[in-house]
């Protein structure tokens, strides 16, 4: 409550005057006081599965007030300034915002055990802030305003990332199921493959984007058909290459993991049912090792995305676009217009399945 809860600038490279929230506490906005309130008595009482379906309603009301004294307070703002005046969050918003997922997060696992049902609970925690979004009711936020003055170059940066994580899964998943299959029933070819993938891991990946655009650009010369492929020295060729070596250690190793952890009283006793060593193989150690299978994918799908977005400094696009925009620019809204994006799609993927 003491931080400032926003920020106002003339324009967005200016830095704002901030503005606390005590100082926003009057008319309306004194009915956020009301859930803090509740959350406070509901923190001093026994836990219990009803009481955690009412604090996760409590932090989902608090988190939809937030969002909505933000919006309001950036909109009356609005009238009194210019059309290049930005009004941003500030700490005080950030933090109350932040803890109030956390404390919707938290009672879901009090109230079901279920995984699917606590995604479909989180969700429901962010409906009404989501709402006020899809209600244009922020759109006079700074942040907000980036997006619209930008949205047809999110929208191709969001195209442009999603086709790097795919362009990169896809090959990883070709050669590094292999690998993997192969290192755990060859032990001879363990040391040599694991050293060289730890090798590439040890690379920054800077230099091995750099590394990549001469042998690239020279196959392109050599031969044409590849430039008509749009494979050149610098874009998503160069980005793809370097993410898919990134890639496979922690998808062989995940793989091998997952063949090792099945019993060897499981395959003996599918093999003394008269099951071929390529039926033990897919009907019984294949689905037994999925699970952690899943586990090296998820890693995998949430690594790319995070080192995708360095990619964007040899041209392969995507949101770090965006965000080296912003840092040139010095425009932090800019910055997150081009991070929470990404920040949203790696939880996605470390929470699906």
């Amino acid at each position: 409550m003491a931080c400032r809860s926003s920020s106002y600038a003339p324009n967005r490279l200016l830095s704002g005057k901030s503005i606390s929230l005590i100082s926003l506490l009057h008319g309306p906005a004194l009915w956020l006081l009301l859930p803090l309130l509740a959350l406070a008595v509901l923190s001093l009482l026994t836990p219990t599965r009803n009481r955690a379906r009412l604090t996760a309603c409590v932090a989902a009301v608090l988190l939809a007030m937030i969002f909505w004294l933000s919006g309001y307070t950036a909109q009356q703002l609005a009238l009194q300034g210019s059309p290049l005046a930005r009004t941003s969050w500030s700490s005080g918003c950030a933090l109350m915002a932040a803890l109030s997922g956390l404390i919707a997060a938290d009672a879901m696992t009090r109230i079901t055990p279920s995984h699917l049902w606590r995604i479909l609970g989180n969700a429901l925690v962010m409906l009404p802030a989501a709402l006020l979004l899809f209600t244009h009711q922020l759109d006079q936020l700074s942040l907000m305003k980036e997006y619209h003055n930008r949205q047809e170059v999110f929208d191709a940066a969001l195209l442009q990332h999603l086709t790097i994580l795919l362009a990169t899964l896809v090959p990883a998943l070709l050669i590094g199921v292999p690998l993997g299959v192969l290192c755990f029933r060859s032990t001879r070819w363990q040391g040599p493959i694991f050293s060289t993938l730890n090798i590439i891991q040890t690379v920054p990946s800077i230099a091995l984007f750099g590394l990549l655009i001469a042998p690239l650009a020279g196959l392109a010369a050599a031969l044409p058909w590849l430039a008509n492929l749009g494979i050149s020295g610098i874009g998503m060729a160069p980005a793809i290459v370097a993410l898919v070596l990134y890639a496979l250690l922690p998808l062989v190793r995940s793989v091998v993991a997952g063949l090792q952890s099945v019993p060897a009283s499981v395959i003996e006793s599918a093999s003394g049912m008269g099951m071929t060593r390529g039926q033990i193989f897919f009907g019984v150690q294949l689905p037994l090792a999925l699970p952690l299978f899943l586990t090296g994918v998820r890693i995998l799908a949430v690594q790319t995305v995070g080192m995708a977005v360095v990619a964007a400094l040899i041209g392969a696009g995507g949101f770090g676009a965006i965000v080296f925009q912003g840092l040139l620019s010095s425009a932090l809204d800019l910055v997150l217009l081009g991070v929470i994006p990404v920040i949203a799609m790696a939880g996605d993927r470390r929470f699906a399945v």
